[in-house]
């Protein structure tokens, strides 16, 4: 900074001080005068007393205390730092002003932004441009992407290294939504004397308005299986609202459902979508606008979805074929999206059961083998002679955990899955069995499924399309009249149904009980009479079931695959914030898992901004897997790209972030944070349309002060060294003279 420079001499002395210090001075130099004259005025006699009086006059110039002062005044004007925001929810329309023209619906409201377009002009600032050097500034700046509004941000970058910034005026709704809080900025303006001057803009009430919050579309779906299509709306109406919601697929399909939007709140809904073709489609919904809303650009969300034409590959391990396994067998080998193998291991024949393609003649005892597997069901089959061993028991461990397969659990009243209980698969059954009653309970009247809270919400129980629909099919369904000694459900599992009427000193009985082993699910279904269901209706609900469960534990496995690589990610419906967990199962060029070697996915966000992640091998004995992190900050389509360095191999792979960004339009302002932060720093909050007060008040800010250096002369080194010096050189020369 350029600045002007004034040198002086001051004194901090009290008079009486100063009258003895000039009679003891003098009082020296006649003692002096004396001296010389008694020498008959002798030359070196001469020099001696007047470095006697020029010490004593020292002394008395240091007993007044004197300072060195330099006064460093700056010559260029202070800066006044203008920062208005321009992020999303400076889009809202809700600032009424008396000039301002009023819109189509009647209503005298402009935009926050349109707002405070005055403080971007020029001639606003134009009376006080002679006394300050005016910096506007936008933030975001025109052109950044960042993922919401960072006002401490916006006040620490009007600080620069000069420190020339004497005033900062804000204008902003106060919608902070990311970065430290902007008090503490507030607080360092204060420690430098910098006030804030804030122009709170906006409404703090809500606008009337309905917004379509969330489209959580899955990554992919099968064609010719119907997909449910979630969405979220919020309303800030005080009265519930009757919309019928309309979602197009990008092929021209249109879906409408009628939904009642709760008052001041978030409803949720649903539409089943039935893809006929393979290919890549975007669904949008639409909400129609309410009469009273000022808002509607929020009312319509879209999200990419890619429908693919292939088969699930399943595994059904049986011991012997009862009728759960005759009609799941049945059911799988009808779905078009998914080929089953069947391995039936009865223990009293000497040769593996069977006799179609689909029947395999053993198991698959090596990685490659069994890594194809999406979904493999263990029905009434244990550890023992002709059933599993210890070795297939650890491989079906291993599908589970680091290959995203699923596994099912099917009990019979053989009681031989008890005997897993010993067995690496013991941490995946989801619940804790009685092992001294192996032949389970049955009984001769019919027993019914009652579904849970989280049974209602879960894809997997959805025999229905509405809610009320399913539970009337629940509890219509034909019952069973055997269940396995289940005690309780697990810690970490989540129990979609129970026994309608038994239960223990845990509760209701658990009858299907999911949970998350690694990167895989596993189910357990405690009776084997689900084939019932077809009474009357056939395959309606059964085949519907079984294909949901399928579909459900081979969905992460299958967002995207290649010849040698596998990847998949959770949750699979990732939101803004969120740390995504990215997984690739990687194949070496001989065929078997990748053991060590440097995979990377390079991310790239809707924005363009890209990011490599390098992938972390799991372990020897992980099949392959690599994992990592990924933080998320905006919504949308995210490419991937997944690469072996020491395979060559590389897969492209899309993700897209549910919700909208941290930035929202319609939401009410916040001046309260506005108003903390100019009482911290002392400035003073000033209403959008008194422009011409707040431009008064920043006239009145001080200049600022001339920075000044003071060296204290009477207590600094080098004076006292001098006096030192100059003591000596006087003893020297009385002596040298022969006076003492």
């Amino acid at each position: 900074m350029d600045s002007s420079q004034q040198n002086f001499l001051t004194f901090s002395s009290a008079p009486w001080l100063v009258a003895v210090s000039c009679c003891t001075l003098l009082i020296a130099i006649t003692l002096s005068y004396w001296n010389w004259r008694r020498s008959k005025f002798r030359s070196d006699v001469l020099g001696l007393e007047t470095l006697r009086c020029l010490i004593i006059g020292a002394i008395i110039v240091l007993l007044n205390q004197p300072e060195w002062t330099q006064e460093f005044r700056p010559t260029e004007k202070p800066r006044l730092v203008v920062l208005v925001d321009r992020s999303r929810s400076m889009e809202t329309q809700d600032v009424a002003t008396s000039t301002t023209a009023k819109n189509s619906d009647g209503n005298r409201v402009v935009s926050r932004s349109e707002a405070t377009q005055p403080l971007l002009l020029t001639d606003t600032w134009k009376s006080i441009a002679q006394r300050f050097q005016i910096d506007v500034r936008q933030f975001p700046a025109e052109g950044e992407s960042v993922p919401g509004t960072d006002l401490h941000a916006a006040l620490e970058g009007a600080i620069d290294a000069t420190n020339r910034t004497q005033a900062v005026v804000l204008a902003s709704d106060g919608d902070w939504t990311t970065g430290s809080a902007p008090i503490n900025a507030a607080m360092k303006y204060r420690s430098m004397g910098i006030p804030i001057f804030t122009v709170p803009v906006g409404s703090p009430k809500r606008l009337p308005d309905l917004e379509m919050l969330s489209l959580d579309v899955p990554t992919f779906g099968i064609a010719g299986k119907s997909l449910r299509i979630p969405f979220t709306i919020e309303s800030s109406f005080p009265r519930d609202h009757v919309a019928n919601v309309t979602v197009v697929a990008s092929d021209g399909e249109k879906m409408t459902q009628e939904v009642r939007i709760a008052a001041m709140g978030r409803t949720s809904d649903s539409v089943v979508w039935l893809p006929k073709e393979a290919g890549d489609y975007t669904i949008q919904v639409d909400l129609p606008q309410h009469p009273d809303e000022l808002l509607n650009s929020n009312n319509t969300l879209s999200a990419p979805i890619a429908i693919r034409q292939e088969k699930l590959q399943v595994l059904v391990i049986e011991t012997y074929p009862r009728w759960e396994y005759r009609y799941l067998r049945n059911a799988l080998s009808r779905d078009p999206g998914v080929e089953v193998s069947c391995l039936l291991l009865h223990p009293e024949l000497s040769k593996v059961g069977g006799g179609n393609r689909d029947y395999l003649k053993e198991f698959p005892n090596t990685q490659e083998e069994l890594s194809k597997y999406d979904v493999v069901f263990l029905g009434d089959i244990g550890v023992g002679n002709n059933q599993l061993t210890e070795e297939q028991c650890k491989l079906l461990q291993g599908l589970v955990e680091f290959q995203a397969s699923g596994l099912v659990f099917l009990p019979g009243p053989q009681g031989n899955q008890l005997s897993l209980g010993d067995t690496k698969l013991e941490s995946l059954i989801p619940v804790v069995v009685d092992s001294n009653l192996p032949a389970g309970y049955g009984q001769r009247d019919a027993m019914h499924f009652e579904l849970t809270e989280s049974g209602r919400r879960s894809l997997l129980t959805k025999l229905a399309d509405t809610e009320d629909e399913n539970l009337s099919v629940w509890s219509t369904l034909p019952g069973f009249q055997w269940h396995a000694p289940v005690i309780r459900a697990k810690a970490g599992t989540e129990t979609l149904s129970v026994h309608q009427e038994t239960s223990n000193e845990f509760g209701r009985l658990p009858m299907i009980v999911t949970k998350t082993f690694g990167a895989g699910k596993v189910l357990f279904m405690a009776t084997d009479g689900a084939w019932r269901w077809r009474k009357g209706v056939e395959d309606k609900y059964h085949y519907r079931f079984w294909g949901q469960v399928v579909r459900w534990m081979a969905y992460q496995r299958n967002m995207a695959k290649g010849e040698s690589i596998r990847f998949y990610y959770s949750p699979d419906q990732p939101n803004v914030g969120q740390a995504i967990s990215l997984k690739a199962n990687v194949m070496s060029n001989s065929g078997e898992p990748l053991v060590t070697g440097e995979v990377t996915a390079k991310m790239e966000a809707p924005s363009g901004k890209s990011e490599v992640v390098r992938l972390q091998s799991a372990g020897a004995e992980s099949w392959g897997l690599f994992e990592g992190r990924y933080p998320i900050k905006e919504p949308g389509l995210h490419k991937v790209l997944i690469a072996s360095r020491e395979t060559g191999a590389k897969l492209d792979a899309t993700f897209f972030v549910q919700g909208t960004s941290q930035e929202r339009v319609g939401l009410a302002a916040k001046p309260k944070i506005l108003e903390e932060i100019s009482k911290v720093s002392r400035g003073e909050t000033v209403a959008v349309d008194r422009l011409s007060t707040l431009i008064q008040l920043v006239g009145q800010v001080p200049d600022p002060p001339s920075m000044v250096k003071r060296w204290q002369l009477w207590a600094h080194p080098w004076m006292m060294t001098v006096l030192a010096v100059l003591l000596t050189a006087f003893w020297i020369g009385r002596k040298w003279i022969g006076m003492l």
